[in-house]
């Protein structure tokens, strides 16, 4: 029984951590890879990862006191 406990609690923290800030969905690390002073603000108070997500930015709430929903950089590409 003690073992089963365990496994759901892991199961449980793993499903937490997996969907916690820093997931680009659709975006590459890359794009996200914004300094906290260069981010411009994409979304709204109180939106979720899953709706600014859904707005094509990204999301990122482990720096206090800046947008933690922020427009990704663009991908350039190189013509000649």
């Amino acid at each position: 029984m003690e073992a089963r406990l365990f496994w759901l609690l892991a199961a449980v923290l793993a499903l937490a951590f997996s969907s916690s800030s820093g997931e680009y969905v659709g975006l590459s690390e890359n794009q996200c890879a914004i300094p906290a002073k260069d981010r411009v603000d994409c979304g709204y108070p109180n939106v979720t990862p899953e709706q600014c997500n859904n707005r094509g930015c990204c999301f990122d709430s482990s720096i206090p006191e800046v947008p933690w929903c922020f427009k990704p950089l663009q991908k350039s590409e190189c013509t000649f």
